[in-house]
């Protein structure tokens, strides 16, 4: 497989290392660049990348696929793996391998990058605004290094590996934090590049079943998530899968849950360790942080609490999670739950509020487009689910009167957001504190559906009908976040209009738990057929289908992979193979 650098980066499992083509901005120009994805950093560009011929850039074209970047030129060719998580492998014939860096300042302001010679073959480059320094070794070559000093940095870094008279060279980038240990690379750099095709075809192969003409996206969603995961580090005590190492290079608390379940039937346990990670960093009131990577937690908002149905929709996928695994989340998801009844409710009505559309996921829905808090069905309906999970887990646990008071809890809460809410035909939102009705028509009035059977047959009929209808949120593609003749309506409106992965899972399983099957097949088909056409973008076009945003996206890698194998995959029996 290939892709293309200015949508997908090459990267790997475990790895904080990227390469990227970025379109120009005010920093810098257009081209290849090698990027960090460490949280924290002020900077994420590490080098720029070219090609020489001699002294003089050439142009290039980059194929990539997952275990090797080749840059090809007509005077030859540079090829690069990441060996291993922290250790780049270049090779290259005919041809040279320019990196330059323009130091930035820091957060604080000033520039600290230094260049130092560490032996006769190798510099070591401390990036401050990295938090990372980077050994470069020649292995075969000539290396050549021009970083004039300026008193407290160097004022650029330009290092040059060139051809030997045998017109080849090789050299290692190696990441680190403090303190380098001599190594050789002794591995040849093929043997390199098919232990990292070894292991994602292993990768590949755990991957869940999807019909056969889903084939290649399921590759491309495969490669998505693979080289989203990070190693631990930090503030992150397990494995954890990025959103992306695009730009969305965090873990959001509730993104998590779909890249947890995709995860579920193959790789139980690298599933379990996305669905805790968040819960790693609860704090001691309950709450956990609206998103994490391994320098910083940020707690200015919160994600909607869908995490009792993803645990439930984890028991479905992979019941050998077992009892051991629902003592570990009992804890955590009751303080979560809690959490929102107890610092969440500030006018004591008994219905939690979204003190910003940050915390419901839907950023900028148009329910929060006349002021916040604001008291919302789907957080409502999320908290009975969990509740209605707790009871369960607590009753598999021995825990009688919890279970009951679990239950006591969630019918209650049901019984408030059904008069709240609910007004004969639709849900709406209201004002905190006001109860005004908020003028608003979004998609996510309609997620109180993933209560399924809770609600009144009444509640469920309106709500599907309303969905199948083709002139409010149908499209060819799916379902539109806004419906298109919606005077908030934004083709590019982030929740005010496009398609996105958490929406279409959270609504197709709505829609199946009431019975209504062949219509959650028939949003998955439409979903998987976008994705394998516009690729694992963020968001995409209601109208046209086109990705927007961010285009490796693991959270829609992972909803594709959930929705082609539970309602696409007839057949589950026969796997496919790696190739």
């Amino acid at each position: 497989m290939g892709f293309d650098l200015r949508r997908i980066p090459f990267s790997r499992y475990g790895s904080y290392l990227a390469f990227s083509h970025l379109a120009a901005d005010a920093d810098l120009e257009a081209g290849l660049y090698l990027r960090t994805v460490h949280g924290g950093v002020a900077h994420r560009v590490l080098f720029r990348v070219e090609v020489t011929d001699g002294s003089a850039p050439i142009p290039f074209t980059e194929e990539a696929s997952p275990a090797l970047l080749r840059l090809v030129t007509p005077k030859g060719t540079v090829e690069i793996c990441i060996a291993d998580p922290k250790v780049i492998r270049v090779r290259g014939k005919g041809v040279g391998l320019r990196l330059t860096r323009q130091p930035m300042p820091t957060r604080e302001g000033w520039v600290y990058d230094t260049v130092t010679q560490a032996g006769e073959n190798c510099w070591s480059v401390n990036i401050r605004g990295a938090f990372r320094q980077y050994m470069l070794t020649s292995l075969r070559g000539k290396l050549a290094v021009d970083a004039p000093w300026e008193g407290l940095a160097n004022r650029y870094v330009q290092i040059d590996f060139a051809p030997d008279a045998e017109n080849e060279f090789e050299c290692a980038i190696e990441e680190y934090r403090s303190s380098w240990e001599p190594r050789t690379y002794a591995e040849p750099f093929d043997a390199c590049v098919q232990a990292v095709e070894s292991q994602f075809a292993q990768w590949e192969a755990e991957q869940v079943f999807v019909p056969d003409d889903l084939t290649e996206a399921r590759r491309n969603a495969a490669y998505v998530n693979w080289s989203c995961v990070v190693a631990p580090a930090g503030l992150l005590h397990r494995p954890a899968m990025y959103m992306s190492k695009n730009w969305m290079d965090n873990i959001w608390s509730w993104d998590h849950c779909f890249n947890a379940l995709a995860l579920a039937e193959k790789n139980p346990a690298l599933a379990w360790d996305q669905f805790m990670v968040m819960f790693d960093a609860q704090d001691e009131f309950g709450a956990l942080p609206d998103y994490i990577n391994d320098v910083e937690s940020v707690w200015n908002f919160v994600k909607p609490p869908i995490h009792g149905w993803a645990l439930q929709r984890l028991l479905e996928r992979n019941p050998a999670l077992g009892q051991e695994r629902l003592a570990e989340a009992y804890a955590p998801l009751c303080h979560w739950t809690n959490w929102w009844l107890s610092y969440r409710d500030t006018d004591g009505d008994g219905l939690p509020e979204y003190n910003h559309g940050n915390d419901s996921g839907w950023d900028n829905a148009t329910i929060f487009a006349h002021g916040v808090p604001v008291e919302a069905p789907d957080l409502a309906a999320f908290l009975v689910y969990q509740m209605d999970v707790l009871s369960d887990i607590a009753g598999r646990l021995g825990r009688t009167a919890e279970a009951d008071q679990w239950q006591r809890r969630a019918d209650d809460l049901l019984e408030k957001l059904l008069t709240a809410f609910w007004r004969g035909d639709h849900f709406v939102a209201r004002h905190a504190r006001s109860h005004e009705t908020i003028a608003a028509d979004s998609l996510i009035l309609y997620l109180p559906l993933l209560l399924g059977k809770r609600l009144p047959d009444e509640v469920i009929r309106h709500l599907v009908d309303d969905l199948k209808d083709p002139n409010r949120f149908l499209t060819e593609h799916g379902l539109a976040t806004e419906h298109p003749t919606s005077p908030y309506y934004q083709a590019d409106g982030y929740w005010r209009g496009p398609i996105w992965a958490p929406s279409t899972m959270l609504l197709v399983d709505g829609l199946n738990a009431v019975g209504e099957r062949e219509f959650a097949r028939e949003l998955s088909r439409r979903f998987c057929a976008l994705v394998a056409r516009s690729g694992m973008a963020e968001n995409f076009d209601a109208l046209t289908g086109e990705g927007l945003r961010d285009r490796a996206y693991s959270w829609t890698s992972s909803v594709f992979l959930l929705l082609a194998n539970e309602y696409l995959a007839d057949e589950k029996a026969a796997e496919p193979s790696a190739g």
